[in-house]
């Protein structure tokens, strides 16, 4: 599978284009569509994945469907199962904190997870937006633990692994103390 990176918008989203096969998945199309469908070129875009509907992760997300025709996928039309959308197989974990509708998609064969604004290199999601939870970004962070390691694919900023994080990163080694 080929991951292209775009940072689009004024908050600098990372938007992921997924490609086999000349089809494609969107993760997160935040603003500047001009960019994400000159990346697409004359590709099938097979669906749009939302990690969480904050304003920066789904600026574009109309008019990429009304472009493209295809499905949407975000936690309101998701159910806990494995996936298999063309030549793509993912499965959805629940990981609020940031926003009582993030979730994270796990792509086991690929070995990397798309997190939104989960979890960041070195750090993670704020929790005090407006359905943000701090009690229950624990509990995802709990969660997350217990996966090999995998790449991390975050909506802004750079990408790592589930073991550097474990290794490194104040809030998964310390999540009972804040």
């Amino acid at each position: 599978m080929k991951i292209t990176k775009l940072i689009v918008g004024d908050l600098a989203e990372n938007c992921y284009i997924l490609e086999k096969e000349k089809q494609i998945l969107i993760i997160d199309p935040g603003s500047d569509f001009s960019t994400i469908k000159n990346k697409i070129l004359d590709k099938q875009v097979l669906g749009v994945l939302v990690t969480h509907s904050h304003f920066d992760h789904i600026g574009a997300l109309e008019e990429v469907l009304s472009t493209y025709h295809c499905p949407l996928y975000q936690k309101k039309n998701l159910q806990k199962k494995q996936y298999q959308i063309g030549p793509f197989q993912f499965s959805i974990i629940d990981t609020k904190g940031h926003s009582d509708d993030s979730v994270t998609y796990y792509f086991e064969n690929e070995n990397c997870m798309f997190v939104g604004d989960f979890l960041f290199a070195g750090t993670i999601g704020r929790c005090d937006l407006e359905t943000g939870n701090i009690e229950e970004m624990k509990k995802s962070l709990m969660k997350i633990k217990n996966y090999p390691n995998v790449d991390i694919y975050p909506g802004h900023g750079d990408s790592t692994t589930l073991n550097h994080e474990l290794k490194n990163n104040i809030y998964l080694n310390y999540i009972e103390y804040f």
